[in-house]
């Protein structure tokens, strides 16, 4: 399933912001407040179902960006689309996937 929301541009912004921080991109955020917020929790398949479908936007996205001569682009697409799908894979197996950023901090916890 696929839906489209729009919303305030404040909230776009914060959604940006904490999708930095976390290292992981927007939707990844998105999805996650919005499971939160309904107090629902996403168990290991449905995590998995959720990053496939990302990264298979990701790759219609580089295809194209590629199309367009944009490769810079494409492969930043084509980069979020192969670390989705390790996401998917590891949620697919149970394994709690934690960002860069997240591994850094609870290592110096």
């Amino acid at each position: 399933m696929s839906l489209k929301l729009a919303i305030p541009r404040r909230l776009e912004e914060r959604l940006r912001e904490e999708s930095e921080k976390a290292g992981v991109s927007v939707e990844e955020i998105a999805l996650e407040a919005l499971y939160k917020g309904l107090g629902e929790e996403l168990d290991p398949s449905e995590r998995a179902e959720a990053y496939k479908g990302l990264s298979e936007k990701y790759l219609t996205e580089a295809d194209t960006f590629s199309g367009k001569r944009d490769y810079a682009q494409a492969s930043e697409k084509l980069w979020g689309s192969a670390a989705l799908m390790v996401k998917a894979v590891a949620a697919k197996r149970g394994i709690i996937q934690l960002c860069h950023k997240a591994r850094s901090r609870a290592e110096r916890a």
